[in-house]
């Protein structure tokens, strides 16, 4: 009987898909919203040149997202992502409690992140294919 560990890779594949999906969706979002409202929401937050920010959090989103989906500098964008989600919580989501539109869901995202920052790309990834491996 097998311990499953010839299925790892493809577990790390599913997670980075569905997540690439989510951040793509929501950098969607963000773009059909426009980025003075963005930036309006951000600057209530404290954020920081929050236009620029807007900017900024719309193009990860969106290009991070279609990199995760292709498999591509997987460990980077799961970094920078798990820096959205880290500042995300302790901004706003904190303030909300467990329960959407609390913690619950960007601490998911945030623990997704982590496992393909650790795990890398899994299977099928367009940086696997360009060194011969997965990750």
């Amino acid at each position: 009987m097998s311990n499953g560990s010839g299925l790892r890779p493809w577990g790390n594949t599913v997670l980075r898909i569905v997540v690439g999906v989510v951040f793509v969706m929501h950098g969607w979002q963000k773009l059909s919203w426009g980025f003075h409202t963005v930036g309006g929401f951000f600057g209530s937050l404290g954020i920081p040149y929050p236009t620029v920010a807007a900017v900024a959090v719309t193009a990860l989103e969106l290009l991070g997202g279609i990199a995760l989906i292709l498999g591509l500098f997987t460990r980077l964008v799961a970094t920078l992502f798990a820096v959205d989600m880290l500042v995300a919580i302790m901004v706003y989501h904190i303030k909300k409690g467990f329960f959407v539109p609390g913690v619950e869901f960007p601490l998911t995202l945030l623990a997704a992140n982590l496992t393909l920052l650790m795990g890398g790309a899994g299977a099928l990834g367009v940086s696997g294919f360009r060194k011969g491996k997965s990750g």
